[in-house]
């Protein structure tokens, strides 16, 4: 182990990469159960291949991670990438095959075929070095906001998962009404509680990590789940925890997931051409959504666990991209939309995690959660929303860096940050850091700050965001 992940080095041991694997999967666990519910619409046999699917390929990408890039980083079927492939894919290949009554799981196996496409492309820019010239284009001040934003975006998840923060209709978000907390319905009263709870979890987990105690962040979990249970703010399922059919899950997988990509129908009704341009069209719009939630991530959770040279580029960053391409390729093939990086890596890092050894660990669970997957759902929210709070506001550190005697760099870095958790996207909040950045600069007359491929992104982003698919 010392001699394969450099543990000292890295200013670690065994025991704490374990604790720090344990945490992300705790963590991320809820992608095992949010995942096939948004692609199934409905139908069960791909629920049940997608929850395959979903942990095989977080296995091999996670696994990849920590024994080729050798760092601490988890990954899985994204958040948003997912909800893209089930509103926006799905129903285009229904308009592809010409056929509008066309099945969810024909819908789905068509998909997959585009997601497929999708992960070879990646391959492809990653071997050429595509991938890698665009993160080292990024402006300094933008590389350190991404840090900041993503904390932001981290915690708000957090914020809303535990239900402090909630939606209004007038001002969009609003605090919770905790005065309901004795006088409102049942319902009310159990969300609201899980509520207070994760707030008495986040101050045990900053109280543990002041006292330097290993595993505050898992413990604070632990600490808050065992609470909402006692509390009635959570309560377990109906049944038998054991009462899931693993034999017919096995083969809904095989028949509905498994090397099920379907490239014949999708040339079969508008004709070749169009089929095309629409497939490009999805393929770009796939490959610029993971490859800045990507890159946003690696950066942004690598200068927390201080992976950042002294010039603020992360050695391993080729690997780790390779590790995402080969992951959203071999996804696909198992039956799952785009396998991305997770901010939830974090929580991980936030533990103590700095070599592969936390994402080899953080892979093992994503393999057991195939047997074990209705205990990792066990997990409520509001127990998990602490450390993602926690993690956020461990991932300001880095704002102090940043230089904000310029506006021509302090607003693009202002916006990078703050539309991140606006907009529930880190992809958004890099566009428009690159976009001001580009045209602030060529206002102000700095034309030679700007990096060529940065300003090929900002035109890019910006014509992006005025073409929609059909």
């Amino acid at each position: 182990m010392e001699k394969f992940f450099h543990l000292k080095e890295h200013g670690t041991n065994i025991r704490t990469e374990v604790i720090a694997g344990i945490t992300t999967f705790v963590t991320m666990a809820y992608i095992l159960f949010v995942n096939p519910d948004m692609l199934s619409h409905g139908d069960s046999r791909i629920y049940n291949g997608v929850l395959f699917a979903t942990c095989i390929s977080a296995f091999i990408g996670t696994l990849l991670m920590g024994l080729w890039a050798k760092i601490p980083f988890a990954q899985a079927s994204g958040m948003g990438l997912n909800a893209f492939f089930s509103f926006s894919v799905m129903p285009a290949m229904a308009s592809l095959s010409g056929d509008p009554s066309l099945s969810a799981v024909d819908q789905y196996q068509m998909a997959l075929a585009v997601v497929f496409i999708s992960g070879i492309f990646f391959i492809l820019i990653t071997l050429f070095g595509v991938r890698e010239a665009i993160v080292q284009a990024i402006p300094h001040n933008i590389k350190l906001a991404i840090s900041g934003g993503i904390g932001l975006f981290i915690a708000f998840v957090g914020l809303q998962g535990a239900g402090i923060v909630v939606a209004s209709d007038s001002t969009l978000v609003s605090l919770a009404a905790f005065s309901n907390l004795f006088s409102g319905d049942a319902a009310s009263k159990q969300a609201l509680l899980g509520a207070v709870l994760a707030v008495v979890g986040l101050i045990l987990i900053a109280a543990l990590a002041h006292f330097r105690v290993k595993g505050a962040i898992l413990i604070g979990i632990v600490s808050t789940t065992i609470l909402c249970y006692l509390t009635g703010a959570a309560h377990l399922p109906e049944g038998n925890l054991f009462s899931f059919n693993l034999g017919q899950q096995t083969r809904d997988f095989v028949e509905v997931s498994f090397f099920k990509m379907d490239f014949t129908t999708i040339f079969a009704g508008r004709g070749f051409w169009q089929s095309i341009a629409t497939i490009l069209i999805l393929v770009v719009s796939f490959s610029l959504v993971d490859m800045f939630n990507t890159i946003g991530t690696l950066i942004g959770t690598a200068k927390q666990a201080g992976l950042l040279d002294e010039n603020g580029r992360m050695p391993q960053m080729k690997q780790a991209l390779m590790c995402d391409a080969v992951a959203t390729t071999a996804g696909a093939a198992l039956g799952t939309s785009t396998v991305t990086t997770y901010v939830e890596s974090g929580a991980g890092i936030g533990e103590g995690g700095r070599t592969g050894l936390t994402s080899v660990v953080t892979s093992l669970f994503f393999l057991a959660a195939l047997l074990f997957a209705p205990f990792a759902g066990l997990v409520p929210s509001a127990a998990t929303a602490p450390a993602l709070i926690y993690v956020g506001a461990l991932m300001m550190n880095g704002m102090k860096e940043l230089d904000f005697s310029d506006p021509t760099e302090a607003i693009p870095a202002f916006l990078t940050i703050v539309l991140m958790p606006l907009t529930y996207s880190i992809s958004n909040g890099i566009a428009f850091g690159l976009i001001s950045y580009l045209l602030i600069k060529l206002l102000c007359g700095k034309v030679r700050e700007i990096h060529p491929v940065t300003a090929i992104l900002g035109v890019f982003f910006l014509i992006s965001f005025f073409v929609s698919i059909a």
